[in-house]
């Protein structure tokens, strides 16, 4: 999408004026230039034009209270005195990934008094030996360079409480503390559950072992029983016979008939 057209449906029916932050990111510039910005945007404070192949911000309109102005992933090079003439509030600007090579090239950033952060990641200048301490020296006004200070205290959030960043610690603790405490629970419960289960088993042993016992005491009693019941049925010289035999004895009466024969 072009440029111009991007902005036509930013505005959604309102004036130049009445906008206080647009962003452009990823539309199409006109030869790497800015295309269909004016000084209408009087009241603009944020502007942001990422990865839109810009050469040069040499059409940036006055925008004087613009304070934050992101143009990373661009192709600019140089050109960087127009920021002090057009953009004289600036306390942010982003050029990383762009075409910057040299520490002089920033130079002309010195013209802007209320800017205190700068970044410029993944720009040749920031290989450069001893390239923090430079740009401190170079640029005085800035307190963060790359999100960290002179010694080396990173940036902090611009505003911590719409990140969540309390609530999210707040939330992890507790929620860790709740954690323990569930599986504390649940790990009680399950002992509880294997004791009661033991229980069970121990009482279904025993109940098992007392019908064991139960059945064999009446197994035995009835096969006595049957004996008894079949030697009363029996007559008493054979009652008498077998008990005899039982016992490994013969019987006084079948000894004399052996001895008649």
């Amino acid at each position: 999408m072009e440029m111009e057209k991007r902005l036509t449906l930013e505005l959604r029916n309102k004036k130049p004026a009445e906008v206080k932050e647009l962003v452009l990111d990823n539309c199409r510039s006109d030869d790497g230039k800015i295309v269909g910005l004016s000084s209408d945007f009087e009241n603009l404070e944020f502007l942001s034009m990422i990865n839109v192949n810009l050469l040069s911000v040499s059409n940036l309109p006055k925008l004087n209270k613009l304070r934050k102005l992101e143009l990373s992933d661009n192709r600019i090079s140089g050109g960087l005195e127009v920021l002090a003439e057009r953009t004289p509030n600036l306390t942010h600007l982003n050029l990383s990934g762009n075409k910057i090579k040299d520490i002089n090239t920033l130079e002309p950033l010195k013209k802007l008094p209320n800017l205190h952060s700068l970044d410029l990641f993944n720009c040749e200048v920031t290989m450069l030996i001893n390239y923090r301490e430079s740009m401190f020296a170079l640029l005085p006004q800035l307190t963060y360079l790359d999100g960290f200070d002179a010694d080396d205290q990173e940036a902090p959030d611009s505003d911590p409480e719409a990140d969540g960043d309390g609530l999210d610690d707040e939330y992890d603790e507790n929620g860790e503390e709740g954690e323990e405490e569930d599986d504390d629970d649940e790990e009680d419960e399950l002992d509880e559950e294997v004791i009661d289960d033991e229980e069970e088993d121990e009482d279904d042993l025993e109940g098992e072992e007392e019908e064991d016992g139960v059945d064999d005491e009446e197994e035995e009693d009835e096969e006595d029983e049957d004996d008894d019941e079949g030697e009363e049925d029996l007559p008493q010289g054979e009652k008498r016979k077998r008990d005899l035999e039982d016992e490994g004895e013969e019987d006084p009466e079948d000894e004399e008939d052996e001895e008649d024969d």
